[in-house]
């Protein structure tokens, strides 16, 4: 089954020795402003009810209680189990009116990670980052990386989701032209470069293989020794 290789991936996974992208992977069919195209709220789930209940689950089971969580490329819903109780949650995205109708985030900031892959947090602010189904949009993900490592407290966790749904207009080009196993790897790329995180973890959350949406976890841990600036 494809689930049991989704957790294999990353454990047999080589890296070439320097960062193998172009900028030609990171281009989109649609190179357009990504604050004009995400202007109008989509309050809607971009994955169906039953892999959001699984990534809800798997919430459930692995974060700490009492954390400092920042949801990067939030929007009006964060996905966390509703019995959770986090001490500080603070929402980045692009879009204002879905930011404010989140009811888990503390503050929110509006950022186009496209133009300004920063985030307004200091080093070492956070226990836990996540990001749901927006990696495949990254045209900066390194950089987007970098800051994820950055903010992170050591041995901090970050826990990136996605599925094979996206807007295709605005899904990068290595996206879309790779399968779900190459998108994991691609993924765990990401934090292999950044040199600020373990070796990073793959799951299949996919709830109803073939059947409903699929859904896959990547997670890494913060190096304990890392300059975060």
């Amino acid at each position: 089954m494809l689930g049991d290789r989704i957790s294999k991936v990353l454990k047999e996974a080589e890296y070439p020795k320097t960062w193998p992208y172009t900028a030609d992977d990171f281009s989109r069919l649609d190179e357009s402003n990504d604050s004009r195209f995400y202007s109008q709220p989509r309050l809607v789930y971009h994955i169906d009810d039953f892999a959001v209940r699984a990534l809800t689950k798997f919430y459930r089971q692995h974060f700490v209680p009492l954390a400092d969580i920042l949801d990067v490329c939030s929007s009006w819903v964060s996905h966390y189990p509703d019995d959770y109780k986090a001490r500080f949650v603070a929402g980045i995205g692009l879009n204002e009116v879905e930011l404010s109708k989140n009811s888990r985030l503390d503050e929110y900031h509006v950022i186009d990670l496209q133009e300004n892959p920063n985030f307004p947090y200091p080093s070492e602010r956070f226990d836990i980052v996540t990001m749901v189904v927006s990696v495949d949009y990254l045209t900066q993900p390194l950089q987007v990386f970098r800051e994820i490592g950055r903010v992170l407290r050591p041995k901090g966790m970050a826990y990136i989701s996605f599925s094979n749904r996206c807007f295709p207009t605005k899904a990068v080009s290595v996206w879309l032209s790779s399968n779900d196993l190459q998108r994991v790897y691609i993924v765990g790329s990401f934090f292999h470069y950044t040199a600020m995180f373990s070796a990073p973890t793959a799951y299949d959350l996919s709830p109803n293989w073939g059947i409903t949406d699929p859904l896959y976890m990547v997670t890494a841990s913060k190096l304990p020794n890392v300059n975060p600036t």
